[in-house]
């Protein structure tokens, strides 16, 4: 695009920067405006996304149709299908009479959909199948209705991890986003921070009939080093509040400090490493924690079959136990196996079986023992019959020194 039809377009609209990542933002949406293509805007909030639809609407074939702009986030989840698809009179409890939406107004014309990453995933179904075929009904009706709507949607929303969550359709975010229109944020704008303003500081004088801001060189570097979380939008309260309580009209650092916050996180930008010969990998260190975790994955597993297989044996022990009054006192006294133990073995198991305590030396060593005298010290029959791995029998071993 010619340069002094980027600035015709940016005069008609009130636009001003002359960043590149602004004039390439204005360029796309100039080129697609002739065709019926849908548009994603993306960009933090407060960018200015707003301006583009009306563009595009406005340079395109439909700008004697309707244009509306949508804000979703801001549609109660309950009534959003109602505001953009219609209602039957008696849909629900305040439906007095029939509305054709949004989609019905606007035939022929342009629909922005600002915030779309907030629809609720039943509205994001009824969207694809409009995009897709041009035909949506309305809430608590049963006739197919066409129309001819042209959308240009906007999000600040990062969609590709609203997708991963499950919280945003992917087939519809790649309907959506046949042209992807970028924004930049304030921050990297440069010299456009102190051209906005210049713009802000004149139209308050104009307004309320002040004498013009100047800034000092100083202060325009702190402007232009300022993080605006808030971006055009922050920066325009912040002049705002300047022009009107600040005494002076040639504004220096120490009084721009008074209306902005200069904490280290609000003024400092976030940095990227750059990748390259230098830079620091954690594949390896992934890589090894992933082996860590599978081997101990393996050990509790083996640890349970022990645990199963103790608790079995110990049964059968206290079964093939002679019972008599004499060996087994009523009240307030212990089964042999008990005193052996020292505890309650159920009370025992339980608290073994807590991943947070796996200490088996009060039970383990003794019935190593008996299991090793049983098989003759044949460690690999020992395994078998306690059923464990040779490995952790070995471990076990070792531990208790019993090698």
């Amino acid at each position: 695009m010619a340069l002094k039809e980027l600035q015709d377009i940016k005069n008609r609209y009130g636009i001003v920067g002359n960043c590149d990542a602004l004039n390439r933002a204005l360029d796309v949406a100039l080129q697609v405006a002739p065709t019926d293509l849908s548009v994603l805007i993306i960009g933090e909030s407060g960018v200015g996304k707003e301006i583009v639809p009306r563009m595009i609407h406005e340079a395109s074939p439909r700008k004697r149709g309707r244009y509306f702009a949508i804000n979703c986030g801001s549609i109660p989840e309950g009534t959003i299908d109602s505001e953009l698809f219609g209602h039957e009179k008696g849909a629900y409890t305040g439906a007095i009479g029939d509305s054709d939406g949004y989609f019905g107004v606007a035939n022929g014309g342009t629909l922005f959909l600002d915030e779309v990453g907030e629809l609720p995933l039943a509205t994001q179904a009824r969207l694809l199948r409009v995009l897709e075929t041009g035909e949506y009904i309305r809430v608590g009706g049963q006739e197919i209705r066409k129309t001819n709507v042209r959308i240009v949607a906007a999000t600040n929303v990062n969609m590709r991890k609203a997708i991963s969550e499950g919280r945003f359709r992917e087939d519809l975010y790649y309907r959506l986003n046949h042209i992807n229109i970028q924004m930049p944020p304030l921050r990297d704008r440069g010299e456009d921070i102190v051209l906005l303003f210049r713009l802000f500081a004149l139209q308050m004088a104009e307004k309320y009939h002040l004498p013009s801001l100047q800034l000092t060189e100083n202060a325009k570097q702190v402007l232009m080093k300022y993080k605006w979380p808030g971006n055009i939008r922050q920066l325009k309260s912040v002049t705002e509040q300047i022009a009107i309580l600040c005494p002076k009209r040639e504004i220096d650092v120490d009084d721009l400090l008074q209306f902005i916050p200069m904490n280290e996180e609000s003024t400092q930008l976030a940095t990227i490493a750059p990748q390259n010969k230098g830079s620091r990998s954690y594949e390896n260190e992934r890589e090894m924690l992933f082996k860590i975790l599978y081997e101990m994955r393996g050990n509790v597993a083996d640890l349970r079959r022990e645990i199963t297989s103790l608790r079995k044996q110990i049964d059968e022990a206290a079964t093939a136990a002679p019972m008599t009054m004499h060996s087994y006192p009523v009240v307030g006294h212990e089964y042999p196996a008990q005193r052996a133990m020292g505890r309650d073995f159920d009370d025992f198991a339980q608290e073994i079986s807590e991943p947070e305590n796996l200490n088996l030396n009060d039970l383990g060593k003794v019935m190593l023992q008996k299991a090793l005298e049983k098989n003759g010290g044949n460690r690999k029959k020992t395994a078998q019959d306690l059923g464990i791995s040779d490995r952790t029998l070995y471990r076990r071993l070792k531990e208790f020194g019993l090698q």
